[in-house]
């Protein structure tokens, strides 16, 4: 009788379920079966047995079901024995788990052909003992079946309990890591969608693997746990050469993908009754993860309330002590920092997920800091000495992680007093919207930068903006022709230098004969700008203007 293999590490039926049942190696190891000999397919130990069924028709094949252990003396291949060689091939396709047959009776020898073949599949043959009937291999290896499929059940029973009753005593991820870890003996993290670990349970050592092959997973292109759709897998993130087993299962509520609950063990030890286990776990994870999320949406609402009564100053009498309730200090010089996103990326995944950026972005650089999420921007309110720049940096760095959107922030001067934020909330909102208009998505402005932009934002009759752009350059309006657009960037350089030739023949790097010509040029199309200082003051707003995007 061969040696009891090892229990089998989890797997997947192609349907993506769970197989319950006894492996091929422990099946040879009932009492019924001492005598039998396995003679090929070593390989396919591991296959699980959910049923048996015995060959008495030879069209058998049209009433097999997959993960059969199918029984034959060979008496309905006596006529034909050259259909043995290809038994094995369609069996296997099937899905079948082994082929038990006995030899002597009706077929003395399996073709050469049968046993390479059941070797190239990893598909057990197995010699049965000619004293042994089919009947007491059926009842004793259905009632094993039956036994482990009931004390499983059982198991998975008493685990649901534990981990309701970690729910009921209002425990969060930390408490179910830990029960899964005491029940299963393993490491247990749970990951959220980004693969940042959640919470952690079980011996240190074995953590610290675990959260090794996470961060592996998480950070290399093409490394990814074994997944598949609505049930677990098992890998090792990274490749061959590791010990012990790993198992992965979706944690997923209301159609939302949450992330994963992972398992470790060393020994290489879980089993399909394990990961059935850790399915269970990951629905109460679910659960957590949803009613955190439930309780965090209305906190922030409140916030978000709050705040925006301060920035629109209806803060009321004891705003610095409410305030104080959130942990914010507004009470200190201050900065408002508004975050709002670009065109085309204000759905409401990427304004939560920029929500969640800002927050914790505030939270390193300044953890009094008051941060909330609007209908369309993010507002922070931190400290005077924070380096806002460095802030809203690393805020862009979290949030381009997670969404290919944008998004530009303006900031405000430094504000001393509540009673004067609503001001510097409206300098911050202007400074992302001029910013925009300026530089494109992803702006970074300081009110105090926009200098004569303030003033042309002001005007909300864009058509008259285009008529004064039109009216004083002319041609040099538009961008149809490559030449005037050169003389344009001409005109802009030498208004930016004062009118001084030199310079600004160096900057654009022409002889200063040909800029005096182009001066020349300028002056016949436009007028004597370089003796009129209203007319050169005309035209420079008259470029401001068309820095200005979406004017």
């Amino acid at each position: 009788m061969p040696t009891e293999p090892s229990p089998p590490a989890p797997r997947l039926a192609s349907t993506g379920t769970i197989i319950y049942g006894v492996s091929v190696g422990e099946v040879l190891g009932v009492s019924t079966l001492a005598g039998a000999r396995l003679i090929a397919g070593k390989g396919g130990l591991n296959r699980i047995v959910q049923r048996l069924n015995v060959m008495e028709v030879p069209d058998i094949l049209a009433w097999v079901k997959p993960h059969e252990l199918l029984l034959t003396t060979g008496y309905p291949l006596r006529n034909t024995p050259q259909s043995l060689g290809r038994l094995v091939a369609d069996l296997d396709e099937r899905g079948l788990a082994a082929l038990g047959i006995k030899l002597g009776r009706y077929v003395d020898e399996l073709p050469d052909e049968m046993i390479e073949q059941a070797d190239r599949l990893d598909f057990p043959l197995i010699l049965l003992p000619n004293d042994v009937g089919f009947d007491d291999i059926l009842n004793q290896v259905l009632t094993d079946i039956l036994n482990r499929q009931a004390a499983i059940l059982a198991r998975a029973e008493e685990a649901h309990r534990a981990l309701v009753q970690v729910v009921l005593a209002g425990g969060g991820l930390r408490e179910v890591a830990a029960e899964v870890a005491n029940l299963l003996d393993v490491a247990v993290a749970i990951l959220d969608g980004a693969g940042h670990v959640l919470a952690t349970a079980g011996p240190p050592d074995d953590v610290a693997v675990l959260c090794e092959a996470a961060v592996r997973e998480s950070t290399t292109p093409g490394v990814t746990w074994a997944v598949a759709s609505g049930s677990s897998g098992v890998a090792w993130p990274g490749g061959d050469g590791a010990d012990g087993g790993f198992a992965a299962v979706p944690v997923v509520a209301g159609g939302h993908h949450h992330g994963r609950l992972v398992a470790y063990s060393p020994t290489g030890t879980l089993r399909d009754s394990d990961v059935g286990i850790l399915e269970r776990a990951a629905t109460v994870a679910a659960l957590v993860i949803t009613k955190q999320e439930a309780v965090t949406a209305v906190e922030s609402k409140y916030r978000a309330d709050f705040l925006r009564d301060v920035l629109i100053g209806r803060g009321g009498p004891r705003v610095t002590e409410r305030a104080r309730a959130f942990g914010w200090d507004l009470e200190r010089p201050v900065t408002v920092v508004v975050a709002e996103m670009d065109p085309d990326g204000e759905e409401r995944s990427a304004q939560d997920r920029l929500l969640s950026a800002w927050v914790s972005a505030v939270r390193r650089h300044d953890p009094r800091g008051a941060v909330a999420g609007f209908s369309h921007e993010v507002v922070a309110i931190v400290g005077a000495g924070v380096d806002v720049t460095r802030l809203t940096r690393d805020a862009q760095t979290a949030f381009g992680d997670s969404a290919p959107a944008t998004f530009s922030t303006g900031m405000s001067r430094v504000a001393h007093g509540v009673d004067l934020l609503p001001d510097a909330y409206g300098q911050a909102l202007k400074a992302a919207r001029v910013g925009r208009q300026l530089h494109g998505p992803g702006a970074i402005a300081h009110f105090d930068q926009l200098g004569v932009y303030r003033l042309l934002s002001l005007v909300n009759d864009t058509a008259e903006l285009h008529a004064f752009v039109a009216e004083t350059l002319g041609p040099l309006a538009s961008d149809d022709d490559a030449e005037n657009v050169d003389l344009r960037r001409t005109l802009q350089v030498l208004l930016e230098t004062n009118l001084n030739v030199a310079e600004t023949a160096r900057r654009l790097h022409f002889h200063y004969n040909t800029l005096r010509y182009r001066i020349g040029k300028l002056e016949r199309m436009l007028g004597r700008f370089t003796e009129d200082a209203h007319l050169r003051l005309n035209l420079t707003l008259a470029l401001h203007v068309l820095r200005m995007r979406g004017i």
